[in-house]
């Protein structure tokens, strides 16, 4: 049994050999079957899958993307199966299989943590998700998930730095940022220390280097400068700056949630788990599930199945 969560930009995969992850951006005609036929060890072999690759904007709706992302990875696995936002497995495309990726790593933990709030830190987007309420969660889209607050659009990678900041403080300075895309998300996190290169996954603005020094760089650029024109610690304080508005911005929404929703107990999973496990005072996931921490949707969504004996 193999778990695949198709994302916009990255393709996750886990099997027995642990977690998998691919920059696969989809707006790029990333070769989903061609990556997907390396797991491949047997004809018919059973996949479950989630996705939310659908949105991205190669497709003009989402049901032209459900059904290219059903296609793509039942030319692989012929016997997928797709989880949906209704709790249900399909075998075919279906307008409920829209970003359901979320709603499987909620009904994967529920049974154990019935009282826990789910916070799963991906590269693009945050997930809050009370378990506590799993009943009402089936069948909300993600326009409805942003109005609850259950879903914000930050992460650890991806992501313009601009829609963070509108302005940073340099040298006593209130300086406007510029809204062009120079510097991302890893930049800041990468010259923080959060991430290491290897973790920077994905592009960067200017197609160069995932350097420590190439994303000062980067950071430099947000206000339109060279970085001899603020130095290095004025690019460290961009970064430590926008960190300090996308933390508030996460823990906010978190301490907001769990009061609403009654929620005891914190779960933080995603590639930012480690980061915010300390800052949110919750159970770091990666310690309980390794690698598949960083790819739960793939790994809830073939534990659901196997469980469920769907195949």
């Amino acid at each position: 049994m193999i778990g695949i969560d198709v994302g916009g930009a990255n393709l996750k995969v886990v099997n027995d050999g642990g977690a998998h992850l691919h920059y696969c951006p989809l707006w790029e005609k990333a070769p989903v079957t061609t990556l997907l036929n390396q797991y491949v060890t047997a004809p018919d072999e059973p996949a479950a899958v989630v996705m939310s690759g659908e949105l991205a904007d190669c497709f003009d709706d989402k049901m032209e993307g459900i059904s290219f992302i059903v296609k793509a990875v039942k030319d692989a696995f012929h016997a997928a199966r797709f989880y949906g936002t209704d709790g249900k497995f399909h075998d075919s495309a279906a307008p409920q299989l829209a970003a359901a990726n979320w709603l499987a790593s909620a009904d994967y933990l529920r049974g154990e943590f019935p009282d826990a709030l789910l916070v799963d830190i991906g590269s693009t987007t945050t997930d809050i998700i009370p378990l506590t309420r799993f009943e009402s969660l089936t069948g909300l889209t993600d326009l409805q998930r942003l109005q609850n607050g259950y879903l914000i659009y930050t992460g650890l990678l991806r992501g313009n730095i601009a829609t963070r900041l509108q302005s940073v403080l340099l040298d006593g300075v209130i300086t406007p940022v510029s809204s062009e895309y120079f510097a991302a998300s890893a930049d800041a996190h990468l010259v923080l220390g959060h991430i290491t290169p290897a973790q920077y996954t994905g592009d960067t603005p200017d197609k160069k280097e995932k350097t420590k020094a190439a994303a000062l760089r980067r950071l430099a650029r947000i206000v339109c400068a060279d970085l001899d024109e603020i130095g290095t610690d004025g690019a460290y304080r961009i970064a430590e700056q926008f960190w300090e508005n996308q933390r508030g911005l996460i823990c906010d929404g978190v301490q907001r949630i769990a009061a609403v929703t009654g929620a005891r107990h914190i779960l933080v999973g995603g590639i930012g788990a480690s980061l915010f496990a300390g800052e949110l005072g919750g159970t770091d996931l990666s310690k309980e599930l390794g690698s598949c921490a960083d790819a739960l949707p793939a790994f809830a969504v073939r534990e659901l199945a196997m469980r469920g004996g769907y195949f």
